[in-house]
């Protein structure tokens, strides 16, 4: 009972990690901007209000048809990180016993 009271716990604790920022998030300023905008496009108007002249050097090689693909690609990406990181983690354990 002791243990079982203990993961409901750490799952209610995983929960409201999860859920707790998405409800204490305050307006983003103007009513029409994006809250969740990503950093390159924070990067893009930064660079772009620094230095109105500049000139990116790099093109990328391919750019996704649209933004669920790339979501999508993102997605994918992290979880094959995580995946391997998993495996890594889970693999040393092992060795160690």
């Amino acid at each position: 009972m002791k243990i079982l009271r203990g993961n409901l716990l750490l799952v209610l604790g995983v929960i409201l990690l999860a859920a707790l920022p998405l409800f204490l998030v305050s307006g983003s300023g103007s009513p029409g901007a994006e809250m969740f905008v990503g950093v390159d496009n924070q990067a893009k108007e930064l660079i772009a209000e620094i230095r109105p002249d500049y000139e990116p050097w790099a093109e990328p090689i391919w750019a996704p048809p649209s933004g669920e693909v790339e979501s999508l690609l993102f997605a994918l990406q992290s979880a094959l990180g995580a995946g391997f990181i998993g495996y890594y983690f889970g693999r040393k354990r092992g060795t160690s016993r």
